[in-house]
C-alpha cells in the first residue's frame, strides 16, 4: 500500500463542481453533515423557507461545509451512496470526481476521513474568526492516487471491517433487547404489585444494594489510575479510560471512588442524559469521578446485571429525573439516598430467577466483548486509513 511522495496529486484536477437547484422541489429530504463525516436530518428550521434554491445531491457526489474548518478543525464533508437524492443548504459546496476510471469516490472520502486530511486542511483556512477555506483551497490539497485497482482493494479492506462493526452493532442491539425482555416478563409485564408471588415483596433498593462503599484512601499506593468521568459513558457504551500517572499527572479532584468489576456506575447529574453502565473490565485501579454513584449489589437473588436494569428502568428513570428538577443544585442532580429509596420489588431465591440471571450475565458479557472487538476494528480502521499516506 505503500505510496511514495511523487505520486501525490492535485485534487482539483480530478473533481469538479455540481450546482443543481431544487428549483422544482422535487426534492423534499434536506439533510446536514455531522462532525463524523455523515449526512444526517437537517435540524435547522425550514418553516417557511423557499427549498428551491437549496442544492441537490446525488448517488456518487460530495458536500461539504467549508465555512467553519478553522474553528471545528475538520472539513464536515460527506458522500452520498444511496440512490435517493438530497437536498442540502445552498451554502455547501457540492461536487463529484471528474472520472471514476481514474478516481474512486469511496477511496477519495477515505482520504476525506484521515485525521491528517482535516490537520493539513487548516494551514488553507483564511483569516476570518470562524476559519473559513475556499473552495479552490481544497482544490488545491494534494493527495496519492494509486491505480485503480489498488484504491479498490483499499475500499473492500475498508468496507470489510466497516460491515463487521455494523454487523456486532446489530447483535449488541439483540443482546440489549434479549437482556430487556428476560427482566419485563419477569418484573413488569403481568406483575401485580398489590398481589406478588409467595416471598416476594416490595422494598427499597438500598435493601439489595451497596452505594458509594469503596472510597479511594491513605492507603492505596497507586502509580496508575483508570479515570472515568460521567461523560465518559451513555447507555453502557464506555469511552477510553483517562490514564494519569500518580507520580507525574495531575489528578482531577473528583476521582476519589473505586469500583470493581460488573459494579454499576450511574451519574447523579440528569438521570434522563442516561450517563450509566456497568463496568465489565477486568483491569484494576479504575476511579470514577464523584459525578458517579457506584452500585453494586448484596442480594444474591438480584445480580448485578439485573440491578442496572432495575436501575435504568424507563420508569425508575423518569422518577429520578423528577427528583432531580426539584433539586436546588445548578445542574438537575439526585442524591445517592434517592437511589437507595427507589421502590423496587424484591424476589426470593428460585430456580426461575437464577436462570433469569444467568442468562442475562450472557447478554451483558457478551454485550462487553463485542464493544471491545469493535473498538479493535476501529483502531484497524484508523491503522488503514495512515497508510494511505505512505
Amino acid at each position: 500500500m505503500g505510496l511514495n511522495k511523487a505520486e501525490y496529486k492535485r485534487l482539483g484536477d480530478y473533481i469538479r463542481e455540481v450546482d443543481v437547484r431544487n428549483r422544482d422541489l422535487e426534492v423534499t429530504k434536506l439533510m446536514g453533515i455531522n462532525i463524523g463525516k455523515y449526512f444526517m436530518p437537517s435540524v435547522a428550521n425550514v418553516i417557511g423557507t423557499d427549498l428551491s434554491n437549496y442544492k441537490i445531491v446525488g448517488k456518487g457526489q460530495f458536500a461539504c461545509n467549508l465555512m467553519h474548518v478553522g474553528r471545528d478543525e475538520k472539513i464536515p464533508i460527506a458522500l452520498l451512496d444511496t440512490n435517493e437524492r438530497i437536498i442540502v443548504s445552498p451554502a455547501y459546496w457540492v461536487f463529484e470526481v471528474s472520472g471514476t476510471t481514474q478516481l474512486l469516490p469511496a477511496y477519495l472520502m477515505l482520504w476525506f476521513r484521515r485525521n491528517e486530511f482535516d490537520r493539513n486542511a487548516w494551514f488553507y483556512t483564511d483569516s476570518d474568526v470562524r476559519g473559513g477555506m475556499s473552495k479552490e483551497a481544497l482544490m488545491d490539497m494534494t493527495l496519492p492516487i494509486p491505480i485503480i485497482e489498488q484504491q479498490q482493494k483499499i475500499v473492500s479492506e475498508f468496507e470489510a471491517i466497516t460491515h463487521r462493526i455494523r454487523l456486532n452493532e446489530q447483535i449488541i442491539v439483540k443482546l440489549e433487547e434479549t437482556a430487556q425482555a428476560h427482566y419485563r416478563k419477569m418484573f413488569v409485564d403481568g406483575i401485580d404489585k398489590e398481589n406478588l408471588p409467595d416471598g416476594w415483596r416490595m422494598g427499597t433498593l438500598g435493601e439489595v444494594a451497596e452505594i458509594n462503599t469503596d472510597k479511594i484512601s491513605a492507603k492505596d499506593n497507586f502509580v496508575e489510575i483508570r479515570y472515568l468521568d460521567s461523560s465518559s459513558v451513555t447507555q453502557n457504551v464506555f469511552d477510553e479510560y483517562q490514564i494519569i500517572n500518580v507520580l507525574q499527572d495531575e489528578i482531577p479532584s473528583r476521582a476519589k471512588r473505586k469500583i470493581k468489576r460488573n459494579d454499576i456506575v450511574y451519574s447523579t447529574v440528569r438521570p434522563n442524559l442516561k450517563h450509566y453502565g456497568i463496568i465489565k473490565d477486568t483491569v484494576e485501579n479504575i476511579i470514577v469521578s464523584t459525578a458517579f454513584a457506584v452500585v453494586r449489589s448484596c442480594c444474591s437473588p438480584i445480580s448485578n446485571e439485573l440491578l442496572y436494569l432495575i436501575l435504568t428502568d424507563e420508569k425508575n428513570t423518569e422518577y429520578l429525573q423528577g427528583i432531580a428538577e426539584m433539586s436546588k443544585a445548578t445542574y438537575p442532580s439526585i442524591t445517592p439516598e434517592d437511589i437507595s429509596a427507589l421502590k423496587i420489588v424484591i424476589p426470593i431465591e428460585s430456580v426461575s430467577i437464577s436462570n433469569m440471571n444467568q442468562s442475562i450475565k450472557y447478554c451483558f458479557d457478551f454485550m462487553y466483548y463485542k464493544h471491545q472487538e469493535n473498538k479493535k476494528l476501529k483502531e484497524l480502521q484508523s491503522l488503514l486509513l495512515a497508510k494511505m499516506g505512505q
